[in-house]
């Protein structure tokens, strides 16, 4: 079992706050440019359609692999396709949902 750090160390510590100052500066520069709903839409667009192709692909590199270490063409392949694509869509779900959270 792992023990919990009880001192952080220095340069993590210099790390963490090289990263909130850059973060603060970076909210300082998007204050004056809002996002448009243009960019909005296709960032969200994105990001679904990256959801739902990762989850595919995964799934197709999965079953292709434990086709060939079993030799059952293109039986596990059909099922890891199957099953990516409900990951890709349980993807996209989960993050729709953190959207309207966040909105509201």
């Amino acid at each position: 079992m792992l023990k919990p750090m009880k001192k952080i160390p220095e340069d993590i510590k210099q790390m963490d706050e090289r990263i909130q100052k850059l973060k603060a500066k970076e909210n300082l520069a998007r204050a004056d440019k809002p996002e448009t709903d243009y960019s909005r839409a296709s960032k969200i667009g994105f990001r679904i359609g990256t959801e739902l192709i990762s989850g595919v692909l995964v799934g197709g590199a999965i079953g292709y692999l434990l086709d060939e270490i079993f030799a059952t063409q293109p039986v596990l392949l059909i099922i890891f396709l199957f099953f990516g694509g409900i990951a890709g869509f349980l993807n996209v779900y989960r993050f729709v949902k953190s959207i309207e959270k966040q909105e509201e």
